[in-house]
């Protein structure tokens, strides 16, 4: 064979370990936002896996703020609301979704990128315990941030979580 030849199999070859390589990257090298939902898939995506959600007006129109809303809802989000329930071990309580009436951003509950969450004693031992506590925001919340990036801050009466 010719050295072209044999360069172009190892090409080849390279191509092909890079394709296969590729199919087995983990999740997490995934874009984490993932796509938007409707309030019914997140629902039913969070029912599944046993997290609970609450609101003040027992609705879930995302354009009133006393609603607890999931429309257009990043998939990440909901995974790593599902993900942490079950690295936890403890009960979840959303009390806020993608429903108007929280500060702007792109990284928003608006955007689908944020949820509330009850601030029960196992959850927040979780978080102390298990996540790097890295300041207080300009509302002096505390933040803790996740090893793939994801931020909790303790706004007293509710965990606010950014899944990016």
């Amino acid at each position: 064979m010719t050295v072209k030849r044999l360069a172009l199999r190892g090409y080849a070859a390279v191509v092909a370990v890079a394709a296969a390589t590729a199919v087995v990257l983990p999740a997490a090298t995934a874009q984490a936002s993932g796509t938007k939902l409707t309030h019914s898939q997140a629902a039913a995506k969070l029912r599944a896996a046993g997290v609970s959600w609450t609101s003040s007006g027992h609705c879930s129109d995302r354009n009133r703020k006393n609603c607890t809303s999931f429309s257009q809802i990043n998939s990440g989000t909901v995974d790593g609301v599902i993900a942490f329930k079950r690295a936890s071990g403890c009960r979840i309580t959303i009390t806020g979704g993608t429903e108007t009436g929280h500060a702007r951003g792109t990284y928003s509950h608006w955007n689908g990128y944020k949820v509330d969450i009850t601030p029960t004693t196992c959850v927040t031992r979780y978080i102390k315990r298990h996540y790097d506590y890295i300041g207080r925001r300009g509302d002096g919340a505390p933040m803790y941030r996740t090893s793939a990036g994801n931020v909790y801050a303790d706004e007293g009466n509710h965990w606010d979580i950014t899944y990016k």
